[in-house]
């Protein structure tokens, strides 16, 4: 069987139709549903299936396409020895972040990596919902996603999570607010205040949800962002308070305070995802080794975060 009619096969497997295929791999659908007739002659089965208006797969290419992405690993991982023997991780590598590690991390990333003759990495930004960071390594090498501790929404999807960092989410407080002169929040002091919150289905909702819990009552959310400049200036204006992770929001303002909360969980993880076949390139190796270094810098520059949940001071330029 041809290794490139299998991955598209596989590609079906992941994005769902043969539109999403086609755009993906630069085809045109009729195109990508020849290669497919091709292979199911090859395969002599059915691999595919009329599901209303679009194609699915049946047991056999379901099975068949977990083949494809074997064979992608071992065409990678021999790739890799031969890059191993050279001592040359070249290529371009292609990276997602979400603005705020991204902001922080991927410059210093970048800079030690401009050391690394013929490798070029091609980065860019969004901030997706939860759910989507996974399908998105489809499209990019390495995904940088975030999630609550405990919540692994990649699960089951045969990614590799590699762990960067748990960054502590704090309370950003304007500086002259009533609790701004506290040790640390609980979240009975927090219930009844205005809070500025994320889109449904970011991470940070949660811990929301988990201050309601144990504050004994519902929050009043007046307004939702996922940019931290614009909830860190809504904040300075005194119009509510915010998750604020401590790591990297980069420089905060002197109008507002940090506080850690202590009676709920409060952090996130940051991993980046890779698709297994992808991981074994020497040049994403190479990338990710550098992205783990800079991200253990980073926590070492605050002091090592709390693994469990508990609180953990600011740095005291935070206040």
């Amino acid at each position: 069987m041809d290794v490139r009619r299998l991955d598209l096969l596989r590609e079906l497997a992941e994005r769902g139709s043969v539109t999403a295929v086609a755009e993906a791999t630069g085809r045109t659908p009729s195109a990508v549903s020849q290669q497919l007739k091709v292979l199911e002659r090859e395969a002599g089965m059915p691999l595919t299936e009329r599901s209303g208006r679009g194609l699915v797969l049946t047991s056999a290419g379901h099975a068949l396409a977990r083949s494809a992405a074997d064979v992608a690993i071992a065409l990678e991982r021999a790739s890799a020895l031969w890059d191993e023997f050279r001592n040359h991780p070249s290529g371009e590598v292609t990276l997602l972040t979400f603005p705020t590690v991204g902001a922080t991390l991927l410059p210093s990333v970048l800079g030690d990596l401009s050391q690394v003759a013929g490798l070029v990495v091609r980065c860019t930004d969004l901030d997706p919902e939860l759910a989507e960071f996974p399908d998105l390594t489809a499209d990019y090498d390495i995904v940088l996603a975030h999630t609550m501790p405990g919540v692994l929404p990649w699960g089951g999807r045969g990614l590799r999570a590699v762990p960067l960092l748990t960054e502590p989410l704090d309370i950003g407080l304007p500086a002259d607010h009533r609790l701004a002169g506290r040790s640390h929040v609980t979240p009975a002091d927090l219930v009844d205040e205005t809070w500025l919150g994320v889109p449904p289905g970011f991470p940070f909702e949660r811990i929301l949800h988990a201050i309601e819990q144990e504050g004994g009552k519902r929050v009043h959310v007046s307004q939702r962002f996922s940019d931290m400049r614009i909830v860190e200036a809504f904040i300075e204006a005194g119009l509510g308070i915010a998750f604020v992770p401590r790591f990297t929001s980069g420089t905060v303002s002197s109008g507002i305070v940090l506080k850690p909360i202590r009676g709920v969980a409060s952090a996130r993880q940051i991993v980046a995802l890779v698709r297994p076949d992808v991981a074994e390139r020497l040049a994403v190796r190479t990338v990710l080794d550098v992205l783990v270094a800079r991200a253990a810098r980073l926590e070492q520059a605050y002091g090592h975060p709390s693994r469990g949940g508990g609180a953990i001071e600011p740095p005291a330029s935070a206040n």
